[in-house]
Order: C-alpha cells, then structure tokens, then sequence
C-alpha cells in the first residue's frame, strides 16, 4: 500500500513538472530565439493546476486505501470462513464415525430382533406341550403321595388339589403354573432329608387317639401317644400300622421328639427302622 501511495505522488509530481514546462513565462523564453513562423503556431491548449493533479492523486490515494481496507476485510471473512469449514469437517468425521457404529448396532439390533421372533414361534409350540406336561407331573405327584409313607397327608393332598385347580385357572400364567410344581417336588424333596415332629390322631388299638409322631425322613414314620404308653410305627409293606413294644421303643422315640423339637442335642436313637434292600 505505501509503495503504491509513493508511486503516485511521484506520478503527481512529474506531471506538475510537465506543466510547469509548457506555461507561458518558459515558453517566451524558449521562443525568443526561434523562427518567426513558429511563433505563428496555434496558442496551446489551456493547462490544467498544479492543484488538481494533488486533488486526482489525493483521489487516488482515498480509493486505494479504501480498496485496501475492503481486501482486508474480506481477507478476516475469508479465515474466519476457513476455521468454520475446518470446524465443520471435524463434525463431519465424527459423525460419520458415529454413524457406522450405530450401523452396527442396528445390523446387531435387528439380528436379535429376528432371533426373537424365531424364539416366539418356538415358544408358542412349546407353550402349547407344558400343558401336557404339567397335567401328567402333577399325577405324578399324586401318585408318589399315595404310594409314600403317609406323613402330613392331609397337607400333601391338599397340595396337589391346589396345584390341579390352578391349571384350569386363566389369570395365571403358564410360567407361574410351572414354578408351582417344581416348588412342590421340591417340598417332596426336602421331607427326605429332614426330622420332624407333628400332633395328629391315629388308629390305636380299634380307637382314635390323639398322638404325637415322629418322622425320620421317608425311612421311619412313628407314633406315641400323649401319656407315653403305647408307640407303633408304620408297615409300609403291609401298608399299616404296627404297635412296638413300649419297653423297647418307648425312651427312643421320646428322645426323637425331643430331637426334632430342638429340645435335645442330635444322638444315635434305637429305632424301628427297614432295613435297605438292594435294588431289582
């Protein structure tokens, strides 16, 4: 810019020079001693001031340094468009980053969508055979507590009338029947490994009498009245009951009782118990 300022001035200055040259006082000195004839030329055109080649080059100078002035501002539109588009390619790259990973989920995402859909149709077939299955379990059970040693029959009974109520129930689920069954073959389960005692009445000698029993797992049912003087235990061969011997039984099966009722520490017990047979 101020190259261009200096350029000018000195364009200023030669014309006014050039000027000065051709007015009236230089030239009567330059035509004194020339030729009459050239005196008779025409008059030169008038000359333009010395003020207004400054005033042009003072023009000059504004619009350079306006034109100046707008080369710089475009200049500052043209970086702070630059560091946007450099901004906005870095979104870009991220988002595009983005995308393919969200690709991939989705692919994944409708991979299990479908596999669900298949699992669906599959459980609907299978829904349809727990129905089944479920019945004959619980005619199972039933069996199974018919055929065992006749310990809380009454609540086992009742049990398997609950469970065969609720299949025919509609505001339970297929899932919830399911549970209920396995829970009580567990319930089954767990009266094979554990030693209790319960109140109840039992046939002794041609009368109901009120007793207390005594349960060893499924290995031993037993029974003895409130007073202590009579005691029997449960055939399962013969599918009745037996009447023991006071004398032998009796202290043994009053320390059993004691046992399940947490009254007395675990000892060995003297009790009528079948002996295990090998398996056909």
């Amino acid at each position: 810019m101020k190259t261009q300022r200096l350029k000018t001035i000195a364009l200023a200055v030669g014309m006014a020079v050039g000027m000065l040259a051709v007015s009236p006082a230089y030239s009567a000195d330059t035509t004194a001693g020339q030729d009459p004839a050239a005196a008779q030329l025409p008059p030169p055109k008038p000359l333009i001031p010395v003020s207004k080649v400054l005033e042009v080059g003072q023009k000059r100078t504004a619009a350079a340094k306006k034109s100046q002035i707008k080369i710089d501002r475009l200049a500052a539109d043209t970086g702070d468009l630059l560091q946007d588009y450099k901004i906005v390619m870095k979104q870009v790259d991220g988002l595009r980053i983005y995308n393919g990973r969200l690709e991939k989920q989705i692919a994944g995402q409708l991979r299990r969508i479908a596999s669900l859909e298949k699992s669906v149709d599959e459980a609907t077939i299978i829904q349809r055979q727990i129905t089944p299955l479920l019945m004959r379990m619980i005619d199972g059970l039933e069996q199974f507590v018919s055929l065992d040693v006749p310990f809380h029959i009454d609540e086992r009974k009742e049990r398997v009338e609950f469970l065969r109520s609720n299949m025919d129930r509609s505001d339970i689920t297929i899932a919830e029947k399911f549970r209920q069954v396995l829970e009580a073959y567990k319930i089954e389960n767990e009266y094979g490994r554990k030693i209790d005692s319960y109140k109840g009445v039992a046939l002794v000698a041609g009368s109901e009498r009120d007793v207390n029993f005594l349960r060893i797992g499924r290995i031993g049912l037993m029974y003895q009245t409130t007073d202590g003087e009579q005691s029997g235990a449960w055939d399962q061969d013969k599918r009745s009951w037996v009447e023991l011997d006071a004398g032998d039984y009796r202290g043994a099966i009053q320390k059993g009782l004691r046992i399940s009722n947490k009254q007395a520490s675990i000892d060995i017990m003297k009790l009528p118990i079948p002996a295990p047979e090998a398996a056909k």
